[in-house]
């Protein structure tokens, strides 16, 4: 069961990109984590003004935990932290794109990724084959 995210805490968000963002019904906006280094994906999260006001400010990435009802700084409790290198907002203003440079594992498993062995099988057109 997930925990609902508490109303619209105080926050030190700039109010200027806090405008920008589009949060869902929770106040949160999705977190798409990379590798700053090689790009891959290794993780998704969540954020709201505080959770991106800390990860603006502090320089280690910060989420809203679904789950626990809480914030949590990536590496606190397993040490496998990220760094944070940048921080972009997509063009609908409701998807953050969060390139770390990642300590440690990045998957609650121990796994580099969460998308590690998870591939679903999917129909790939050879590129020949593909007429737009």
């Amino acid at each position: 069961m997930t925990t609902p995210h508490p109303a619209e805490p105080a926050s030190s968000l700039d109010p200027t990109i806090a405008a920008r963002l589009k949060r869902d019904g929770a106040g949160l906006v999705t977190a798409v984590v990379q590798d700053a280094t090689d790009h891959r994906v290794l993780m998704v999260g969540w954020m709201d003004d505080e959770a991106l006001h800390r990860t603006l400010t502090t320089g280690r990435a910060t989420y809203w935990s679904r789950s626990r009802g809480e914030y949590w700084r990536k590496g606190d409790t397993s040490g496998h932290v990220q760094w944070v290198r940048s921080v972009a907002l997509d063009c609908d203003g409701d998807t953050l794109l969060v390139q770390v440079d990642q300590v440690g594992a990045a998957c609650h498993r121990g796994t580099d990724t969460c998308f590690d062995g998870s591939e679903l099988p999917a129909h790939v057109t050879p590129v020949t084959e593909r007429n737009v």
